[in-house]
């Protein structure tokens, strides 16, 4: 299977973080840190902690958004430049032992999208810099197909010896990836990553639909 892999040392959650600073604190309590908020970044209005997100298409950068932005780039039949990212969670069939190593993926870990500007589907996996990417081949891509392109991902995970998979966003794949960076001990994570991944998986077996 042809491949090229890409470490990314930039921090994935980067575009998810951008905040700006609204005013400086009170006379009073200038030992105090100025309220901070995070705002949309198509329009700059100020959001909410838990807010949609949106793609772009074409750099594939992750950029918050408010209510009426994300409403805008919510049809996939449209051709613009940004794309909303889905709520939805659903549970695929586990995959096989043949399926899951044809991934060639060191780790029990990894979620795939297919990049429609590129034509191509990409396996990620993470790891203590960050998510390391590498091409999947047609004939496998064909394997992991349910989830939107750009905006959901196909999450496999090794578990009591079989392949669990589920439809997600693809938002949340890039926060995992950025707690599990902060988190990561040792040659395979350590135990509080391997906390978080159960903690995660949770949150995603409760929410996806069957």
């Amino acid at each position: 299977m042809s491949r090229a892999t890409v470490e990314r040392r930039a921090d994935p959650l980067g575009v998810l973080r951008r905040v700006r600073a609204t005013g400086s604190a009170p006379e009073q309590a200038s030992d105090v840190a100025p309220t901070v908020l995070e705002r949309c970044e198509l329009c700059a209005t100020p959001v909410p902690p838990e807010h949609r997100h949106v793609v772009n298409l074409d750099s594939r950068a992750l950029l918050c958004a408010c209510r009426p932005c994300s409403l805008l780039f919510e049809y996939p039949e449209a051709a613009l430049a940004y794309r909303t990212v889905p709520e939805r969670y659903a549970a695929l069939p586990a995959l096989s032992r043949t399926e899951w190593d044809s991934l060639e993926v060191p780790v029990g870990l990894a979620f795939v999208f297919r990049n429609s500007r590129q034509d191509r589907a990409v396996v990620c996996y993470p790891g203590p810099a960050g998510v390391t990417e590498a091409d999947l081949s047609v004939e496998v891509s064909e394997a992991f197909a349910g989830a939107a392109p750009d905006v959901e991902a196909v999450l496999i995970r090794a578990q009591d010896g079989g392949f669990e998979r589920f439809v997600v966003p693809i938002d949340v794949c890039y926060a995992l990836v950025g707690h599990l960076r902060t988190l990561w001990r040792g040659f395979d994570g350590g135990s509080e990553a391997h906390a978080r991944v159960a903690e995660f998986f949770a949150d995603v077996e409760r929410k996806a639909v069957r």
